[in-house]
């Protein structure tokens, strides 16, 4: 089986489920791996989920 996942937006790692998320009210949309979601998404005010994308099976 093949593995179809993406580079995170932000470390590059791929992975199969990425956030949709914004990290201020100016910065362009990102999709980012889980690790980094947790990094960015606590006590950030301007933080906002846009969806989840999951890789095709």
């Amino acid at each position: 089986m093949a593995f179809h996942g993406k580079p995170c937006d932000t470390c590059g790692h791929c992975v199969t489920l990425r956030y949709r998320i914004q990290s201020n009210s100016h910065a362009p949309w990102q999709l980012v791996c889980a690790s980094c979601w947790k990094q960015i998404a606590p006590n950030n005010p301007d933080y906002r989920y846009g969806g989840t994308w999951k890789a095709k099976s």
